[in-house]
């Protein structure tokens, strides 16, 4: 399979992850609230194994400058804490239906924007190696489920209706296949190495600015045993298979 099709088809799969949100109509809030946490800690283990067993050596071993490889992997760090601060995700301190209806506009604006650089940085691993590729999008994958659980949360909190929700969430995880697409295309005129260490930075930052805060909150030692547990899951996955990586 071509590399555009793993590109391409990675793009799509993506976006239906989108669509995860469609459980909320079926599944008890009681069990919801029970998974929801879980698979935060497991995305957060996966996006840091991914960066660091996978994408970062990935980014080392193509030569050049290491000081450069990691220059890029703050870059990616440093430019989505200035986009979350920029957009102001997760705060609001009006409680008035207006502020409710910008909330959930701002979480759809900052989501697009994420997976158009997403988009970017997967496909960019992809670009140099499929196999680096294909980690980096199942640790991306496994991010973007709680996520979209949780957005899909908040813009039903900012009082849009469950099918309004789900259309628009859909909507603006499309932006991923064309951070891929664009990458893709840039690839013919310049070097997208840089992609590379660029998204893990990305993950980095999400994983321990976002998750592992959320993870932390949990005073319960039988539900923060569990929690640790998923998040070095994750981790060990990922590490497995950067050592079967390795053997093949």
């Amino acid at each position: 399979m071509s590399t555009f099709a793993w590109i391409l088809g990675g793009g799509v799969l993506m976006s239906i992850i989108a669509l995860v949100g469609a459980v909320t109509l079926v599944l008890p809030d009681r069990v919801l609230q029970r998974i929801l946490m879980p698979l935060v800690a497991l995305a957060a283990g996966t996006l840091l194994g991914g960066a660091f067993f996978h994408m970062i050596p990935a980014a080392l071993v193509r030569g050049g400058d290491p000081r450069t490889a990691l220059l890029w992997t703050l870059i990616g760090f440093s430019l989505f804490l200035a986009l979350e601060q920029f957009l102001h995700w997760h705060h609001c301190h009006r409680r008035d239906a207006a502020c409710r209806d910008a909330m959930g506009w701002l979480i759809l604006i900052g989501d697009a924007l994420h997976n158009l650089l997403g988009g970017l940085a997967v496909a960019g691993a992809f670009l140099v190696d499929i196999r680096v590729g294909a980690m980096a999008w199942l640790a991306a994958a496994a991010h973007e489920v709680p996520q979209e659980l949780g957005d899909f949360g908040v813009l039903v909190y900012s009082g849009w209706s469950k099918q309004r929700a789900l259309l628009f969430n859909f909507a603006s995880a499309l932006t991923f296949l064309l951070g891929g697409i664009l990458a893709y295309l840039a690839s013919f005129r310049m070097d997208v190495t840089f992609l590379l260490p660029f998204a893990a930075g990305n993950f980095i930052y999400i994983a321990a600015s976002d998750l592992v805060p959320e993870v932390n909150k949990q005073r319960d030692v039988a539900r923060g045993a569990l929690h640790f547990g998923c998040f070095l899951l994750g981790i060990g996955l990922l590490y497995g298979l950067a050592l079967l990586g390795h053997q093949s």
